[in-house]
């Protein structure tokens, strides 16, 4: 048989399948050859060996000892490469240890190290490491797709190796895969912050009043620990939407009369006095004062109780001033006190906020808000856009018009306003054709603008929604199931002492 020609490097992975006798080459062909990964000789690795087995051992597997040659064991694979081809990078951590001289750096730069084998043991992740010997054989880092970004980068810096060597494509889809990975993983972390309330339970012990202020937080904060705190959610709802159904029906005129009015203020007191108490009793209950005035919900319930008491006490001084002033002086600042009482009773209809405490979905809205509000800006400046641009190209078509509405461009931003959002008054209209053919181009803008963000923000809607359901579903069930192990213990212990003999009296 012919002798066979030197195999070339090859870039794909290179396996051996069978033992290999060095005898058949020079120690210069040795050097320049690249053996194949010894996947057929695969074993687990221990560095604790049992000395009185090495003879076996030895039989099944030949002992490399060829100076001219690493052999690595990676998580239990075998692999054997030139120390010349790994030298060429000596930066790397195979590069070390292949040039080192010193015993003590190379125990260093390995995990373990077996005398009788001559292997160098690294715990690492054997799967990334055949694209590590790719790397060494060929110059090139191929990366994969299936493969985790962070434990890919985690390996390569292990290995001292830069990932300037990798192909450029390969480069730009790893960087846009750890950028969705970071964009996610922070997602999450702000997820779990927003379910996460402000306190513990925890973080009571060793406070003052510790086991008071515990339980008012569980009565207020965590609906599903018992029953009266569950009552207390579903009032604290019930309390808003009567506040809510009373600010509207003060401004109907049947109910401006005497008696429709005195039910008014008395419907607005008791709500007033309940938010007033559930407000005291959320900042008794908080470990941190700091963090309770940072908290947003808690500002939505202070500005949902301050319009009560402001306006007591602008009523209050308008009685204190009309015996100081004037007839005519009087009249102005009840005039003046009049709008700015309208003004703050108008504040009460942010009381409408506070639903976001016990619904999920007003939760899930404004975690999209927060986390889309680049988008939503976008498309607020592509609306202003709009706005100008189609209003003055209709008041330069539409002004020489006689009896036009488009008498200017601020007259004109009215119309493209509601032509951009296809809603369409029909309050304003072009007569000629050239405004026509403006107005269907701004409906058509309208249309394709508002087609945008909507599945954007769809899909993050629901995404964001499911994950609050999720982890409102798991603490109630977490919760019950506390509970009944705690009613199976009492009934257990009842039971217990139930069954217990009395003691008898011995006279």
């Amino acid at each position: 048989m012919g002798q066979l020609g030197k195999r070339r490097a090859s870039l794909s992975a290179s396996l051996k399948t069978g033992a290999r006798r060095s005898c058949c080459r020079t120690p210069e062909e040795e050097e320049v050859h690249i053996p194949f990964a010894q996947d057929s000789l695969v074993k687990q690795w221990r560095s604790m060996q049992n000395v009185a087995d090495r003879s076996q051992e030895e039989s099944e597997v030949p002992v490399r000892r060829n100076k001219y040659f690493l052999n690595i064991n990676v998580g239990g694979k075998l692999f054997h490469i030139a120390c010349r081809v790994v030298a060429r990078y000596p930066v790397t951590r195979l590069g070390k240890l292949a040039t080192c001289t010193d015993p003590t750096k190379k125990m260093q730069l390995c995990d373990d190290y077996s005398v009788q084998k001559n292997e160098y043991f690294f715990d690492r992740d054997p799967s990334i490491f055949h694209y590590i010997f790719h790397f060494y054989c060929s110059g090139v880092l191929w990366i994969m797709d299936e493969m985790c970004p962070s434990n890919f980068m985690e390996e390569i810096e292990y290995w001292g190796i830069h990932l300037k060597y990798s192909q450029r494509c390969c480069r730009i889809l790893l960087e846009e895969k750890q950028d969705e990975l970071s964009e996610y993983l922070k997602i999450q972390k702000e997820l779990e912050a927003e379910l996460e309330p402000v306190d513990s339970a925890q973080q009571f012990e060793g406070k003052c009043l510790g086991k008071f202020r515990r339980a008012i937080w569980n009565l207020i904060e965590n609906p599903y620990s018992s029953v009266p705190a569950k009552i207390i959610a579903v009032m604290s709802s019930f309390f808003v939407l009567i506040s809510i159904v009373g600010m509207t029906l003060s401004t109907v005129e049947e109910m401006k009369h005497k008696t429709g009015k005195k039910w008014m203020e008395q419907t607005e007191m008791i709500c007033a006095i309940f938010f007033t108490s559930e407000y005291l009793m959320r900042l008794i209950s908080s470990s941190s004062f700091k963090n309770f005035l940072r908290a947003a919900l808690n500002a939505i319930d202070l500005v949902a109780i301050l319009p009560f008491y402001i306006q007591i006490l602008f009523e209050n001084l308008d009685e204190g001033e009309t015996l100081y002033h004037e007839e005519l002086h009087k009249m102005e600042n009840v005039s003046k006190l009049g709008k700015v009482l309208k003004l703050i009773k108008l504040m009460r209809i942010f009381r409408i906020l506070k639903l976001a405490r016990h619904s999920t979905g007003l939760r899930a809205f404004g975690f999209t808000m927060r986390q889309c509000y680049q988008q939503v800006c976008c498309l607020f400046l592509f609306i202003a856009m709009g706005v100008f641009t189609f209003s003055a190209l209709m008041h330069s078509v539409e002004h020489d018009v006689p009896g036009t509405n488009f008498t200017s461009i601020p007259y004109a931003w009215w119309w493209a306003a509601v032509s951009l959002s296809t809603v369409g008054y029909g309050d304003t209209v072009p007569d000629t054709v050239l405004g026509r053919i403006v107005a269907f181009g701004c409906i058509s803008f309208g249309i394709i603008l508002n087609g945008m963000p909507i599945s954007i923000l769809y899909n993050k809607f629901s995404d964001y929604y499911a994950k609050l359901k999720e982890h409102e579903n798991e603490s109630s069930l977490s919760l019950k199931l506390s509970r009944r192990l705690r009613l199976k213990e009492r009934v257990l212990r009842k039971l217990s002492e139930c069954c217990q003999p009395e003691p008898r009296c011995h006279h």
